[in-house]
């Protein structure tokens, strides 16, 4: 299943690995594309897209 987010507040890569780990703790086997200019962060995870976005949330990253 594909998830997409519009994350702010990312602005360097140790941000998009902290999105990356966090999507991780999650579900260690999701495929993760992050792209920092625009912000939008593509998840392929069987994951709910909530829990998805409250690990993102948790690192300090506003989701919409």
């Amino acid at each position: 299943m594909e998830h997409v987010f519009q994350v702010q507040g990312m602005t360097c890569g140790h941000c998009e690995r902290a999105v990356q780990q966090a999507i991780s703790s999650v579900d260690a086997q999701a495929q993760t594309t992050i792209d920092r200019a625009t912000g939008q962060v593509v998840v392929q995870s069987e994951s709910q897209r909530e829990t998805l976005a409250s690990a993102i949330r948790e690192e300090g990253y506003t989701v919409a």
